[in-house]
């Protein structure tokens, strides 16, 4: 009796440890139950989504790199240059959709670099990236001279901020292309591969898993969701700016965390990594219903960050000692 007792309580917490997102999300809209805010209603649940839609994309090709056992802290940049490259373009008299593509290929480009200094040249992602994160915004600081390029064409800001049936059209995007993501790790041998190599990288090479090139392949998808997100932003706020991405790196990351994509690598997914950044989102939205002062939201948001962190490391180090 007492074994069972122990084995369900176990069980029991265990499960609660694994839905700990979805724990803080109830948590969060019971609490805004007692708000005099007008948070319940379809506008300001519509809002949320469209705010989180660019966080979400970033996210989405952040939980590629984490689930293959890296992290990718180049992304802000990266969403910031997408958008300013987009703006000047079509300012400049280039037709929008090339104009989106190249922005677009620009985040490639990033990611097709990372990969390769982490992958090839077998260097610490943390490093590489957010060293490439530095580059990228004084590239953006140098095409923008430090101030924010605002947009001239009607159709460009429609893209983001048009909608379909009543659904922003940011939002759709975000939807398709987080169900493109959830379809490229469940359902393909690349996907397959990513939680391989997150799993045990030497198993995986030694079983003939590309895995050179698999990872190499999700920092590239990495910084083009990125550039994506920042297409899409800069339409929605019809303004390019080297600040955008400032405080995304970090916030992506430990958004994915939150979610259960562990640092460790082979766990997670689209579905996970999409809970955990709308657990940040409403936080934030909470406190700003309750009126909380910005520095205390900033201060409570570092200390989310530091406990996520702490959390994962600690579940990292359990898992180790049970094996």
């Amino acid at each position: 009796m007492n074994v069972n007792a122990s084995t369900l309580r176990k069980q029991t917490l265990s499960a609660l440890g694994r839905q700990k997102a979805v724990i803080a999300i109830a948590l969060m809209l019971f609490a805004m139950l007692f708000s005099n805010s007008r948070f319940f209603t379809s506008l300001n649940i519509l809002n949320i989504f469209r705010v989180a839609s660019p966080n979400l994309i970033i996210a989405f090709g952040v939980t590629l790199a984490v689930i293959c056992r890296g992290c990718d802290l180049s992304v802000g940049s990266v969403m910031s240059l997408s958008g300013i490259i987009a703006i000047q373009l079509i300012n400049g008299g280039m037709n929008m959709y090339p104009a989106m593509l190249i922005a677009t290929l620009s985040g490639t480009v990033v990611g097709f670099i990372n990969g390769f200094l982490v992958v090839h040249q077998k260097t610490e992602a943390f490093i590489i990236t957010l060293g490439m994160g530095m580059l990228v915004k004084g590239v953006s600081l140098l095409l923008t001279d430090a101030n924010p390029v605002p947009a001239r064409s009607f159709e460009f800001m429609m893209i983001s901020n048009g909608s379909f049936y009543g659904i922003p059209n940011i939002m759709l995007l975000m939807i398709l292309i987080g169900i493109f993501t959830f379809w490229l790790l469940r359902f393909t041998s690349f996907g397959r591969n990513c939680y391989a190599l997150g799993g045990d990288y030497e198993v995986a090479e030694y079983s003939g898993i590309p895995v050179i090139r698999t990872k190499w392949i999700a920092f590239t998808l990495t910084g083009t969701y990125a550039a994506i997100a920042g297409v899409l932003l800069s339409s929605y706020m019809n303004t390019g700016s080297a600040l955008y991405g400032d405080p995304i790196p970090l916030m992506i990351n430990c958004g994915v965390v939150i979610g259960g994509t562990s640092f460790a690598g082979g766990t997670g997914g689209v579905v996970h990594s999409f809970i955990g950044i709308m657990v940040m989102q409403l936080l934030r939205n909470c406190m700003n219903a309750f009126r909380i002062d910005p520095y205390i939201q900033q201060m409570f948001l570092g200390i989310v960050i530091v406990t996520i962190i702490c959390l994962d490391c600690y579940a990292i180090k359990r898992k180790k000692e049970d094996v």
